[in-house]
């Protein structure tokens, strides 16, 4: 008796806010729910951030585009079609993820001139979690040896092959909106050597032939639905995409990243549009 009045009087003494029953009272517990609910997403947003979704969702838009191009008939829709999808895409955006983290944790400080809003380079996430992250994504490299794969195999090569045009207009034309960050740190990106302006006209050219091909292929389809869609889509992308880059103000780094974002949304629509190259 004496030991539960002594025990009682101490939590009393010490734990004012203990009840009768001998349970804290809940809304300890719901703060400390709380808490670790705003935490949780906290680190979740910080996350999504880290992994550029703007790059990833190419990805995903690319291979499941690309996967449909040799169905005939919904018969092909199988399970097993789908899941050699999932099997290609579960790798892909790991990659995507571990490429972007290591290019943040190798670019901190420039990152904090740059894009300062990113999780490294504003403090979110630790540069141990930057690792950590890095190393979980890298996990499935020993599954990405393709060569015995019907399926990845030409799909890797289509990437690489593919896309290296579109690449390469990606690589100069992120470095635009980067150019006081890589001047600082003796980044000799093709913006820093020879001017912002320069490059992001090259950029814009660059994209206008790609729509000029792209138009001229469809014109000479002897498919008519192919000829039409392709036809007036390039040339409308054309035209939209002449109309904002006369908009843009590269003395702005704001303005030029919006730019680069809008590249991105029109390169999502070529995954579209090519169901119809006939």
């Amino acid at each position: 008796m004496l030991h539960m009045i002594s025990r009682s009087s101490f939590c009393s003494k010490y734990h004012p806010l203990h009840q009768a029953d001998g349970y804290e009272p809940k809304h300890l517990y719901n703060n400390y729910s709380t808490s670790f609910r705003d935490v949780f997403f906290k680190n979740l947003i910080s996350f999504y951030r880290l992994t550029r979704p703007y790059t990833w969702t190419g990805t995903v838009i690319a291979i499941t585009s690309v996967s449909f191009l040799p169905i005939q008939n919904l018969a092909d829709l199988t399970p097993t079609f789908f899941m050699g999808i999932l099997k290609a895409l579960v790798p892909a955006v790991l990659m995507n993820i571990y490429v972007v983290t290591l290019n943040q944790l190798y670019d901190v400080e420039i990152d904090k001139v740059n894009k300062p809003d990113l999780p490294l380079a504003s403090g979110d996430f630790s540069r141990g979690t930057g690792i950590a992250i890095a190393l979980i994504s890298s996990l499935t490299l020993p599954f990405l040896r393709w060569k015995g794969h019907p399926f990845l195999a030409p799909f890797s090569m289509m990437i690489l092959m593919g896309l290296v045009y579109q690449l390469l207009f990606f690589i100069h034309i992120q470095d635009v909106p980067d150019v006081d960050g890589d001047r600082k740190f003796d980044i000799q990106t093709l913006s820093v050597i020879v001017g912002r302006e320069r490059v992001f006209w090259f950029c814009v050219y660059m994209m206008l032939t790609a729509y000029g091909a792209a138009i001229l292929v469809g014109a000479s389809s002897s498919f008519p639905l192919s000829k039409l869609v392709t036809v007036i889509c390039h040339s409308i992308l054309a035209f939209i995409l002449w109309l904002r880059a006369k908009t843009v103000d590269l003395s702005s780094n704001a303005s030029t990243l919006s730019f680069y974002m809008f590249i991105w949304k029109v390169h999502y629509v070529e995954y579209l549009l090519i169901h119809f190259v006939r």
